[in-house]
């Protein structure tokens, strides 16, 4: 058996924004990628990444299909809880598909999909005990113990965009007040810009947008931090702040020996880690006493879902 052509497994990340179908070998390598938008109803959606696969099995051996969605997912997978997706709130998925596809399924949580990429194929990669985090609009994790993906009683664990930060601080998307996500996403990035240009402090982030201090986002304060401008300057260390006090106390929780960081703003490099790792080793329990923690950035990009999919999926496989 040629372990790259016959050993072929199909990842689908099903976010809240976009649909990945990948056709994935046994290296990690993307041999074909489907990619659309996730707007739709849940027959809608299922029938499109049944079509595909279908469409792929034609021409190929494919052994097993692996589905990361963004929500919370039982060990039957079922979806129970799905903000970005209220279509899928209650849809028994693997066991839709594999009625469905002439396949094994798995189907998990797509933060978990991606720190499993992560571990099998990218930056995480030899280590057993580990976190991944997704700073984005929001903040997904996946915590990694043992070799092995935590996943609590349920299948509801590694939430970590949903403990409270801080009781007083700002509403989550979620609802909740005062979440890490809330304090630390890319929308909690736009939302610091936003706050600093509606007190008028902030000329050169409104020079972005033509004077509209609600259209800000993230993405502005990263093109002035460019330019060094000082508002621009002050945001980012606070964000940052929120990101390290939030990575100290998962730390604290579980002990790895990696955090991979993962997200659009990985591309900035040592300007969004450095100052994560500082903040890091001030907060952290004991810090001249312990191992040190490495903070790397992720090598997946946003294949990390669908590669990590396809790699639970050949586990499927004898």
């Amino acid at each position: 058996m040629n372990q790259t052509t016959d050993r072929l497994t199909v990842g689908v990340d099903l976010g809240g924004t976009n649909l990945r179908i990948g056709l994935v070998d046994y290296s990690g390598a993307v041999i074909e990628v489907h990619e659309q938008s996730s707007i739709g109803t849940a027959d809608e959606l299922i029938e499109i990444i049944v079509q595909k696969i279908n469409a792929w099995g034609s021409n190929n051996t494919i052994q097993s299909v692996g589905v990361g969605v963004a929500g919370m997912i039982d060990y039957e997978g079922v979806v129970h809880y799905a903000p970005n997706l209220p279509e899928f709130a209650g849809v028994p998925l693997q066991p839709l598909l594999a009625q469905r596809l002439e396949h094994p399924v798995v189907v998990d949580n797509d933060a978990n999909m991606a720190a499993w990429g992560e571990v099998n194929h990218g930056a995480a990669q030899g280590y057993d005990a580990a976190l991944v985090i997704t700073l984005g609009t929001g903040i997904g994790g996946g915590v990694i113990v043992g070799g092995q993906i935590y996943r609590g009683a349920h299948g509801f664990a590694a939430e970590v965009g949903h403990w409270q930060f801080d009781p007083a601080g700002p509403l989550c998307a979620c609802g909740g007040r005062g979440h890490w996500e809330a304090m630390a996403s890319g929308s909690a990035l736009g939302r610091m810009a936003q706050e600093q240009a509606a007190a008028g402090n902030a000329p050169a982030l409104l020079a972005l947008v033509d004077g509209d201090a609600h259209s800000l986002t993230g993405h502005h304060v990263v093109q002035a931090l460019a330019t060094s401008d000082e508002v621009a300057q002050s945001i980012w260390t606070q964000f940052t702040r929120a990101v390290g006090v939030g990575l100290a106390g998962l730390i604290n929780l579980f002990d790895p020996s990696v955090v991979v960081i993962s997200g659009g703003l990985v591309v900035l490099g040592e300007v969004l880690l450095n100052p994560i790792a500082s903040v890091v080793a001030e907060e952290i329990e004991g810090s001249q006493y312990r191992f040190k923690v490495q903070i790397l950035p992720a090598v997946l990009g946003d294949q990390a879902g669908l590669v990590g999919a396809a790699a639970m999926a050949r586990d499927l496989v004898p």
